[in-house]
């Protein structure tokens, strides 16, 4: 007879344009000026990795694979090690983009430059295809995320999603732009996405200036066949649309120390809420609390989970 822990399968997560984020502070961003920075952090990153450090500190075992150029890969198997995140990546001869992100003390704001990054071909995403069918088990929750490298066609997440929903895993989705769109026109859907207001308003090809808006379009992607979605509205919380009545949530206000990630942070919550089965208000507490929390470190982390917790019971529902 199993026991407890070994019912447990780890959440996979896929990450095909993973980044090193290098985040440069300055007090008072002014273009056209020369700035004196007054502090630079460097962290392996990407939107699968990011998740799957939040999932770690969170108690989760993950697999992180995707593709990874091995000229840079250093910041990743460290940060793997530290956490205790297996490292399955494909590894290309490459190197892995570097994205630059200027935090802007005066504004609590963060602008991003997105350097160019890997290359890949037909053949790199059949390696982590292959990968994949020795990784995943019916059940298996599995996020695929971020952008994909240049070379890969946009259809490649529905084409891994067709793979994993073949194998039973349970896919969460989050991307943008064409690979969403080729996704959500696709026969085999993922389970859960959570795209932002202005990833909804691409999607839709039409503004959605209200909140009626955003939770119309949600709802026609549940209607046809998206279980959860979660449209992300940054300080002003989430949307949640499953099955019954459709949630808004979030959390007053909080000094952040550094934006970046927090959407990732909420993905994880999703996961860790999916993998405890908790209903839509629940989903909804704990991804928010994911999202909140992590404003308050630098980098893909979380506090400890009595923090994430206390938050979580914190958050303000109100039914739509």
């Amino acid at each position: 007879m199993s026991t407890p822990e070994e019912d447990i399968r780890p959440v996979v997560t896929v990450t095909l344009n993973p980044a090193i984020d290098q985040t440069i502070t300055v007090e008072a961003l002014r273009p056209g000026h020369v700035h004196r920075a007054s502090a630079v952090r460097r962290n392996a990153g990407g939107k699968g990795v990011n998740v799957a450090s939040c999932l770690a500190d969170w108690g989760t075992p993950v697999v992180a694979t995707g593709l990874l150029g091995s000229g840079n890969a250093a910041a990743f198997e460290a940060l793997f090690a530290a956490k205790g995140i297996a490292d399955r990546f494909v590894r290309l001869p490459s190197e892995t983009r570097v994205n630059v992100k200027i935090a802007d003390l005066a504004a609590a704001d963060t602008t991003d430059l997105n350097l160019p990054g890997l290359t890949a071909d037909a053949d790199a995403l059949d390696r982590v295809r292959r990968t994949l069918r020795e990784l995943v088990l019916p059940g298996t929750p599995v996020l695929l995320a971020g952008s994909l490298p240049d070379g890969l066609p946009a259809d490649s997440y529905a084409t891994l999603t067709a793979d994993l929903r073949a194998q039973g895993a349970r896919v969460v989705l989050d991307s943008s732009g064409p690979p969403l769109a080729a996704a959500l026109a696709a026969p085999d859907l993922p389970f859960c996405i959570k795209p932002n207001r202005h990833e909804l308003e691409a999607w839709a090809g039409a503004p959605l200036p209200t909140t009626a808006n955003l939770l119309e379009a949600a709802r026609g992607l549940h209607r046809n066949g998206v279980t959860v979605v979660v449209v992300s509205l940054g300080a002003d919380g989430a949307l949640f649309v499953a099955d019954g009545p459709a949630l808004h949530a979030r959390l007053p206000t909080v000094n952040a120390l550094s934006t970046v990630g927090a959407g990732d942070a909420m993905v994880a919550g999703l996961i860790a809420a999916f993998g405890a089965d908790l209903p839509l208000e629940g989903i909804a507490r704990l991804s928010v609390a994911f999202a909140t929390a992590k404003l308050g470190c630098f980098g893909p982390n979380l506090p400890g989970a009595d923090a994430v917790r206390a938050l979580a019971g914190q958050v303000e529902l109100s039914t739509l």
